[in-house]
C-alpha cells in the first residue's frame, strides 16, 4: 500500500508532515493494506493561511486494487485532526465496501 501525500500552497509539506502522516494512515488502515494498493492524501487550508473555524481539509482517496477509488472528505480546525477524522470514516468505507463484497461471494 503506497501512501501519496499532496498539500496545497498554504500547508508545508514538509519531511516530518509526511513521516507523521504516513506512519499514522499506515497504522490506521493496516487491517486492509492486502485490499488497498494507494492512498492518496489532499490536504488544505480553505481560508489560505487565515485562523478559521473547520477550515483545514482532508481529502482522502483510496485505492482498492481491481475496484474504483473510494473517497472521503474531512475539515477541522487543524490539520492533524482533519486527517484523524478522515481516517475514521474511511475505515467504516472500508468495513462497509468489504463487507458487501463478502457477502456477494
Amino acid at each position: 500500500m503506497k501512501i501519496h501525500i499532496n498539500t496545497d500552497h498554504n500547508i508545508e509539506g514538509n519531511e516530518r508532515l509526511q513521516s507523521f502522516l504516513e506512519n499514522k494512515i499506515s497504522n490506521a488502515l493496516s487491517r486492509f493494506e492486502n485490499y488497498l494498493t494507494r492512498v492518496e492524501v489532499h490536504l488544505s487550508d480553505e481560508n489560505a493561511g487565515k485562523n478559521g473555524p473547520m477550515d483545514k481539509r482532508c481529502l482522502l482517496e483510496v485505492r482498492p486494487e481491481g475496484k474504483e477509488p473510494l473517497t472521503v472528505t474531512a475539515n477541522a480546525d487543524t490539520i492533524e485532526a482533519a486527517v484523524s477524522n478522515a481516517i475514521e470514516k474511511m475505515k467504516q468505507v472500508l468495513t462497509t465496501e468489504l463487507g458487501k463484497q463478502t457477502s456477494l461471494r
